[in-house]
């Protein structure tokens, strides 16, 4: 059966569950400390297409893809600018193969690294360079572009208008938040949960919502807020699988695919509408949400 728009399959009511991590996948394939990982799109394509294929198996409903870092910045420094567009394209074209007919591809489109008021990039410079990643992600099948992991209003801003512009894909947008000392959250650039959100609705995304920076229980709190401001609004949530910790000689994501299945009627109940995993979550976390969603809604 083919997929409709995920945006009408979330107006529907439906609860769903999207992937994981994906550099954490990368690394057990082998991808080594200062190698490129967009550029295994095209080195070690099978490898790509397992990752996205084993996640689908888990039960996610939609899938990533291995472009995170694929804009002409961040690829600049390994010196593969040049191969923007075709990169973009075949890491969507790997996902979309996974994902067959019935799955959802959403695209990753992760920040420049570039910082505007800091004049390192212009307005034009960072609207070109995203619209050269979006137009070759679409092209290589994305059903929508996940805008992920901003901090800048401004940057975030920028890239949902060049996706919106320049391709037929829905476009998502979730923001990084950390935990101040006053107990409440913020981008590092200061702006708020409900703020980011703003912004993202007025550029035009029909998804917004959160990933990357806290682990599932915080991840509750912030879903609360943006829900408050935003009754109607579909959201979003990768969490990572805990909060970092170094333990012999390398960074451990702690919450276990269990710990994290407790959460799901938690942050179905603050406003999630579609559930997922980033930094340190694998297949085994996607199949054990997959489980408690299934259960938290009577499936």
């Amino acid at each position: 059966m083919k997929r409709p728009s995920l945006l009408s399959a979330v107006k529907s009511g439906k609860i769903l569950v999207s992937d994981g991590a994906w550099g954490t996948q990368l690394q057990q394939q082998g991808l080594r400390p200062g190698q490129c990982p967009e550029e295994w799109c095209l080195r070690h394509p099978e490898a790509i297409k397992a990752i996205a294929r084993n996640y689908v198996e888990a039960g996610a409903d939609m899938v990533q893809t291995n472009s995170f870092g694929a804009n002409r910045y961040k690829l600049g420094h390994y010196g593969l600018s040049h191969l923007c567009a075709v990169i973009n394209r075949e890491a969507a074209r790997l996902s979309r193969e996974a994902a067959g007919d019935d799955h959802w591809v959403i695209a990753s489109m992760g920040p420049t690294g570039k910082i505007l008021m800091m004049g390192e990039v212009t307005e034009e410079d960072l609207y070109l360079a995203f619209k050269e990643q979006a137009v070759a992600l679409a092209e290589g099948g994305a059903d929508a572009l996940c805008i992920e992991t901003m901090t800048d209003i401004d940057e975030a801003r920028i890239a949902i208008r060049a996706a919106k512009e320049n391709t037929p894909c829905e476009v998502i947008c979730t923001f990084t938040f950390d935990k101040t000392v006053q107990g409440d959250y913020r981008t590092i650039m200061g702006v708020s949960p409900a703020e980011a959100t703003q912004t993202a609705v007025e550029a035009g995304a029909g998804v917004a919502g959160t990933n990357c920076g806290n682990g599932i229980v915080r991840m509750v709190e912030i879903v609360k807020e943006i829900r408050t401001a935003f009754p109607s609004l579909p959201l979003l949530v990768h969490a990572n699988a805990g909060l970092p910790v170094y333990k012999d000689g390398q960074h451990i994501f702690p919450d276990t695919p269990g710990f994290m299945a407790g959460w799901v009627k938690d942050l179905i109940e603050a406003g999630a509408n579609i559930i997922g995993g980033c930094c340190g979550t694998t297949p085994a976390h996607i199949q054990a949400i997959r489980k408690a969603v299934n259960e938290a809604t009577g499936k």
